[in-house]
Parts: C-alpha cells; structure tokens; sequence
C-alpha cells in the first residue's frame, strides 16, 4: 500500500481529534472517577468541531460536507437502523413480560451459578454461528441484565460476558466480515486462517470461562420462580433462534417484534396503541446512542480525509527488525487504526494490502497475518468504549459506557495470547526481496 508522505506536524493534527476526544472523555472521567459525569456526546460533539476546525484550506461548507458524508455512510444508516429495532423490541419485550419470562424459564431449568459462564458460552456460540457481535449483542444483552437482575449479579459483569463472547465468535466465524476482509486481503483460504486463529483464541477463552464460572459461584438466585407464561417466551427464544440460523438482524428484530405484539394482544390483552408506545419509548431511548455514532463516523472521516490514517501507516512501518517486529507491527497498525476508525471491518481494509507486504517480505505465511489482522481489531473493537457494539450493549443495560471495563477478561487474555504467539515465534529465514514501503 503506497501512501503519500505526511509530515509529522501535518498527521498529529490531523489526528488530534481523537486526542481532543480521549482527554475529554477518559482522562477527565479517570480523573474524577465517574464516567456518568462527562456525557460521550458532548466529548464526541467537542473533538468534532476540532476535527473541521483542522481540516483547512476548504470552505467551511465543504468541511462540513466531509463530515456529513463520513456520518451518513450506509454502513452508519445500517448501524442506527439495528439500533432503532433494537431500542424497540428491547422496550416491548421488557413491557409485555417477555424478558422476565424468559428469565423465570432459565431459573426454572439451570441453577444460578451457571449463568454467567452460560452467557459467555451462549454469546460464542451464537457469534461464531451468525458471524456478527452486534446481533449477539442485541440478542443477549436484555436478557444478561434481567438474570443479573433476578440475583445477586452485577449488570456490568454479565453484560461484559455477554460482549467477549460475541466477539469470540466475530474473530472466528467463516461468515463475519472480518473473517471475510482478513483472508481476501491477504489472498489465503478461510479455513487456514481458523487453523492457526483458533490456537491463539481457544486458550484465551476457556480461561475466561474458568474465571467467570469462580466469579458465577458466588453468585444467588434471590427467589424461587413459580408461575410462568411460556407464551411470552416465544419472542425471545425466536430472536435467538433467527440470530443462530444467520438471519439479517434486522429481519430477526423485526420478527420479533411483531411476534412481541401478536402474542401480547391474544394472551395478555393487551391494546396496539400501548404496544405502539413501548416501541416508541425504546426508539427514543436510543436517541443518545444514535447522535455518538453519526458524530464519531463524521469526526472520524475528517481524520482520514486529512491524512491521518496515511500517517499511522507511515510512521508504523518506518522501522521493523525481524518476524517477532514485523508481526508486532502489523498488530499494533490494526488496532492503532482500529482505534481510529471505531470499525474493526474498516480497520483489517485499511491496512490489509500493507500488512500482505510486510509478510511476504519476512516470510510470515498468509494464515498467520489474517490471524493477526482480525484477532486484534476485535480485541480493540471490544475494548474502546465508543465502539458499536460497547455502546450499544451499554445502552440497553443502562450502564455507562466505562461499566463493563473491569470486567472484560476475554479481550486482554486475548491480548496476551497474541503477546506470547508472536514472542514464541519460530525464526524463518525465508524472506522475500526489497522494500515493501
């Protein structure tokens, strides 16, 4: 991948954005210790109007068109179309009983301790099946909240369970995109990427299994449950089905919802325009959530259109010694620009024909990097705070996005996993020729 130069004062402003960003949001939150006080939109709304500050020499008119057209991407619409159904089958689910059905049924079949370790495996299954986090996300996390809810749990641990296995199966499935991105861009078949993918991640998520299996033991169920209506269950359990078949997430919502509706009219009586206003309530409930997202992707877009990325490609590759230095690189340049992009897909894109140049010129094979590539985007994906798929899973269980943090253990055993593969590498003495700048 030829980038043009950019000169270090030009990419360190062009990525200042994200600086503006981080000090308003984490430094300021770690400062005081709550991160309910500083609200993310106003972070993201303050680093935006900093990145079309920067981006001179245009009109204002075209800054701002820069920035619109980032945010109104069709992948962003996509995103907030998940997020409205999401918002409203969340809401209508909660409203008719649907969830705590679902809930009384679970306490009913399994003890309590098992639930946490059950999410964790529940959310891998269902990922690595679909291939995508945001639909494990969405179809879990309502449910995490209320089994946390009906004992002793924490809703932040069960929700950060729910969101390492769903991107255990986002790094692992044949049919997630970043599956998809990784092994095109490096010109090697699927299955050779999971042979050599699945000896870093097995090991990082059965030990966090083990922890959240101790940490599920402590853990009680608060009241016997008695009277279930199984009806209200049917919603749920379709949604998950649908999700597991590899149906489109938005059909699967929406099935859902109407679903929610018929049965809520014939068993529980209950009238349309009330259903209406549960779907309604939850739509508004993502208005948050949807304004982060349009102001991340235009900030964002302003970052790559004024060099940004380029710059981090540059200065990344500038000097490696070795395989051990040319694998480090290659992950740390896909999580930095992950970092960048709040996109692990994007990400794997961005440095992919750079990173099939740096490989082939220190021998390392085709499986090995797209390994590399979509293990540590999702590890990244999973940590920032204003990725999708955190934002979402924190909005539907009411928490702030720094909640889950101290309690993701898949994504950072993931981390030292990929640590170790690449220090306990075997040297080769294969290497190709010339410079792959």
């Amino acid at each position: 991948m030829d980038t043009k130069h950019i000169p270090l004062t030009q990419g360190l402003i062009s990525l200042s954005p994200i600086f503006v960003f981080l000090v308003l949001y984490l430094v300021v939150s770690l400062i005081i210790g709550d991160f309910y006080k500083m609200p993310l939109s106003v972070a993201f709304i303050s680093a935006s109007i900093w990145a079309v500050i920067i981006d001179r020499g245009k009109p204002l008119s075209q800054r701002i068109d820069t920035f619109s057209k980032a945010a109104g991407s069709a992948n962003i619409i996509y995103m907030i179309w998940i997020f409205i159904l999401a918002g409203a089958f969340a809401a209508l689910a909660k409203e008719i009983g649907a969830i705590d059905a679902t809930v009384a049924l679970t306490l009913k079949v399994l003890p309590y301790q098992l639930f946490l370790p059950g999410l964790f495996l529940a959310a891998c299954f269902i990922s690595l099946s679909i291939g995508t986090s945001v639909g494990t996300v969405v179809a879990l996390v309502p449910l995490a909240v209320e089994l946390a809810g009906s004992g002793s749990g924490n809703v932040a641990l069960f929700t950060s369970a729910v969101l390492g296995g769903a991107f255990f199966g986002d790094n692992l499935s044949f049919i997630s995109d970043t599956t998809i991105a990784a092994t095109r861009t490096q010109a090697v078949a699927m299955n050779a990427k999971f042979k050599a993918n699945v000896k870093i991640v097995l090991p990082a998520a059965l030990v966090t299994l083990v922890i959240y299996g101790f940490l599920g033991s402590n853990c009680e169920a608060m009241a016997n449950v008695t009277d279930i209506n199984y009806w209200l269950v049917l919603p749920y359990l379709l949604v998950i089905g649908l999700a597991i078949a590899g149906v489109n997430v938005t059909v699967v919502l929406v099935s859902g919802c109407l679903t929610a509706c018929l049965i809520a009219c014939a068993s529980e009586g209950y009238g349309l325009l009330d259903l209406a206003g549960y779907m309604g309530a939850g739509i508004d409930s993502m208005g948050d959530l949807i304004i982060i997202t349009l102001l991340s992707a235009g900030m964002l877009g302003i970052i790559k259109a004024t060099g940004g990325i380029n710059f981090l490609l540059e200065q990344m590759t500038r000097k490696i010694h070795g395989a051990r230095g040319a694998k480090a690189s290659i992950a740390a340049l896909v999580a930095t620009v992950n970092i960048c992009t709040a996109n692990n897909t994007v990400a794997i894109i961005t440095v992919g024909s750079l990173a099939k140049k740096i490989a082939d010129h220190y021998g390392i094979s085709g499986a090995r990097t797209a390994s590399l590539l979509d293990t540590c985007s999702c590890i990244m994906q999973c940590l920032i705070p204003y990725g999708a798929q955190t934002l979402l899973a924190v909005e539907l269980a009411g928490l702030s996005p720094g909640d889950p943090w101290p309690y993701l253990y898949y994504p950072w055993l993931l981390a030292v996993a990929v640590a170790l593969s690449i220090i306990f590498t075997r040297p080769t003495s294969v290497y190709g020729r010339g410079a792959f700048i």
